[in-house]
């Protein structure tokens, strides 16, 4: 009866968000919840690295299945070719280009006692199970799977800080629930592990290991989890393992291989219920954060996760094809798993200091995977949680008095400088200047001038050259554009905070992509501290190793100045060499040179959508006056590159990002420059979409005549006048409004945007 009462609640909730006026509703299905589009295995399969289990937004928590623990495509843990599970972990990263984490495994079984994992090859070797997929399910908040080989039903939710597990077991006297510490990823070397079976119902311990944070005096690798697992039924006997060595009825044991265990003889279709709850802090943390869940109502635990979700997906409403309407909610629900909630529900976290801090009027984050996120995801959160960009911001700047920086690319608390840039700072810029300013700018920009300053990661040479030197520094093309980005946010803030000298100083630094860009060749290229362009230039080349670029090519990267590029456009030669040579990348052959990074995929020609330096390109038309091709460009990557299967992403989906384009671009626009309030209008996917906004405003976009070849914008009416822009703004879309494309068949080239044409 109570879950009979949530569910409606919930059908509740959706109508009333959507609104019995709405026109968006009238076309569609009200009674159908959002989260019911949603389909977690898209991207689980390819080159996507998403994992398919349970979570809520932004949430501590990821407890979903392992498959495997070797090679990229395993990231996540999970990947969609597998036919067997080793267990289900509760921390996880979502489409990342490197695997981590996975701790804290918890492996129903039956049968005799196994302590290693065993093989994909040989499941039985261990404490592997078989399963298939048409007996394993995922939506918001829930995952399921049938175990072949114990014959038990998996179930898992989630709050924000615990993983709430059901296990139907089959009539049995050697039921058990395995929790192996030692379980993570090949190279994510354990420091030590601890359990104690505290009682019959309760075992606590610790896992500390080092992922791929770099190690050293400042950037600290370590990683600590604590963990909290109360059982719904007293287990009838347990033991320890170490180093695959049985200790039965033992309650204590450290070490590096420890795993813990405990027996029940069960019923047919029995349920034994698990709650683990994780803290970064201590064990008090996670037995705290365990009170998220003072019951052992699985289904409400569901329930509350679902509704959690589809208030978060109610954010943007869209009506047209329920197969665009999947992609498109599935990208929506993957751009709102990270960055990750990093508090106790007491406040307290893991600083990067290592030392234990208190979250004073904010929650702590981590996870900020910026090099990818800060291009579409943070930007799409300044729209459709605001809010909740303050606290980001807030912990980029613990960060900052932790740590000496700001984040590049935070991992529970710790920082992995993996990547290039810092670029917390148009995140923290972007926020500014659209009116999210619950924090300290003072102190904002006193990180980001700091990060900006140092010596280290080229910077010096920076400084020195106005470009990065292809002999003093790898990467150096990449990291001089990136910077000269990040160098012109700081300009834009310091120019509004009054600090004139700051502003001319950075944004001279900001102009340092013009020192790489070789004009008879057409590309950015490396030059040496001497002045010479890097000898046997090939645009297609990339690698891991030593390059001017990172993971991509010249090809990819010389499209990257988002904060100048009517002064691309100049070195292209004018707007029309400038639309000629996109054309080329869109057309060149789709082949990378051997020895390339894996991350290059999802290939229209020399465009990569797999990997994020390419995300703006498609819109750089508008700026040739050639928007048509824009939204040609735009439509094809949106329909040949996503789909509804496992396989359904370009490339690893990077903690949102991949999927915080496809939502921007299927409403019709997209921050070219994230940092401008600025975003430039491609072509919509669907008739009728609305953004909620805050204030009980909405933002409406229709799109009339919308049809597979009807992909070209004829016009544009913004609140019923004519709109001649190829852009709209951060403020056009917060005063709330409605913006009508007429889409037609044909390209609109006339003296009139958006299909202004030189004659």
């Amino acid at each position: 009866m109570q879950n009979n009462k949530i569910l409606l609640s919930i059908l509740a909730f959706v109508m009333a968000c959507q609104g019995k006026n709405d026109p968006v509703v009238q076309k569609d299905v009200p009674q159908k919840a959002l989260v019911s589009y949603v389909d977690p295995f898209i991207g689980t399969g390819a080159h996507g690295h998403t994992f398919p289990g349970a979570a809520l937004p932004f949430g501590m928590v990821q407890l979903s299945p392992d498959t495997g623990v070797e090679g990229w495509d395993w990231c996540s843990g999970y990947h969609y070719s597998d036919s067997s599970i080793m267990g289900f972990s509760h921390t996880h990263l979502s489409g990342t280009g490197r695997g981590d984490l996975l701790d804290i495994l918890a492996m129903p079984t039956t049968g005799p006692l196994q302590t290693v994992p065993g093989t994909k090859e040989d499941p039985d070797g261990g404490y592997r199970s078989r399963f298939s997929h048409e007996r394993e399910k995922a939506s918001p908040g829930y995952y399921s799977v049938y175990l072949d080989d114990y014959q038990v039903l998996a179930e898992l939710t989630a709050t924000k800080r615990t993983g709430v597990h059901r296990y139907t077991f089959p009539a049995a006297e050697n039921a058990r629930i395995l929790v192996d510490l030692f379980h993570g990823r090949k190279g994510d070397s354990v420091i030590t592990t601890q359990v104690n079976i505290v009682n019959d119902t309760l075992i606590t311990g610790y896992r500390k290991s080092r992922g791929w944070g770099e190690p050293g005096e400042k950037y600290w690798a370590e990683q600590e989890l604590y963990f909290a697992a109360a059982f719904s039924k007293p287990f009838q006997s347990s033991g320890t393992v170490l180093d695959n060595q049985v200790s039965e009825g033992n309650t204590s044991q450290e070490g590096r291989k420890v795993k813990a265990y405990v027996n029940y003889n069960t019923r047919d279709r029995e349920e034994i219920l698990l709650k683990v709850a994780i803290s970064a802090v201590d064990v008090e943390g996670a037995i705290n954060n365990l009170k998220e869940v003072p019951h052992w109502d699985f289904d409400r635990v569901r329930l509350e996760a679902e509704r959690l979700w589809e208030e978060h997906l109610q954010s943007i409403i869209v009506a047209g094809d329920p197969v665009k309407k999947e992609i498109f909610y599935t990208a929506l629900y993957h751009a709102q798993l990270a960055p990750y909630l990093f508090s106790d529900v007491d406040g307290r976290y893991r600083g990067s200091d290592k030392t234990i801090r208190q979250a004073e009027g904010f929650e702590n984050y981590t996870v900020f995977s910026l090099w990818d996120t800060f291009r579409a995801s943070h930007p799409l959160f300044t729209l459709i949680d605001p809010g909740r960009v303050n606290d980001f911001i807030r912990a980029m700047l613990a960060q900052y008095e932790e740590y000496g920086l700001l984040p590049v690319w935070s991992l529970h608390g710790s920082e992995t400088n993996c990547m290039i840039g810092y670029h917390s700072v148009p995140v923290i810029v972007d926020a500014w200047f659209k009116g999210i300013r619950d924090f300290d700018v003072e102190k904002a920009y006193e990180a980001m001038k700091t990060s900006a300053m140092q010596d280290d990661f080229g910077i010096k040479y920076l400084k020195e050259y106005n470009y990065i030197p292809t002999d003093l520094e790898n990467k150096s093309v990449s990291k001089t554009l990136e910077y000269a980005f990040d160098d012109w946010c700081i300009a834009q803030l310091a120019q509004a905070l009054g600090k004139t000298e700051d502003y001319e100083y950075f944004m001279e630094r900001s102009t340092a992509y013009v020192n790489v860009f070789d004009p008879a060749t057409g590309f950015m290229r490396g030059k040496t501290s001497e002045g010479q362009w890097q000898p046997d230039f090939d645009p297609t080349f990339a690698s891991y190793g030593k390059s001017d670029f990172i993971e991509g090519n010249s090809w990819q990267y010389s499209w990257f100045v988002p904060h100048d590029i009517p002064g691309l456009i100049d070195l292209a030669g004018g707007k029309k060499a400038f639309t000629q040579k996109l054309d080329e990348l869109f057309e060149e052959a789709d082949h990378v040179t051997e020895g390339a990074p894996v991350d290059i995929t999802g290939l229209v020609g020399q465009y990569a959508h797999g990997n994020e330096p390419s995300h703006h390109v498609a819109y750089l038309y508008n700026y040739g006056d050639q928007p048509w091709k824009t939204q040609q460009r735009v439509h094809q990557v949106m329909t040949e590159l996503y789909d509804n299967t496992p396989e359904g992403l370009p490339g690893n989906e990077d903690c949102g990002q991949m999927s915080a384009w496809y939502v921007f671009s299927a409403l019709g626009f997209y921050p070219v420059n994230p940092a401008s309030g600025r975003y430039d209008i491609g072509t919509p996917l669907f008739n009728d979409a609305v953004i909620r906004l805050e204030g009980d405003k909405s933002f409406k976009i229709s799109a009339k005549n919308l049809s597979a070849p009807n992909l070209y914008v004829q016009s544009i009416h913004l609140n019923g006048e004519e709109y001649e822009k190829n852009y709209i703004t951060h403020e056009d879309i917060v005063k709330g409004g409605e913006l009508v494309f007429t889409m037609g068949n044909m390209p609109r080239r006339s003296n009139k945007n958006p299909g202004d044409v030189e004659k």
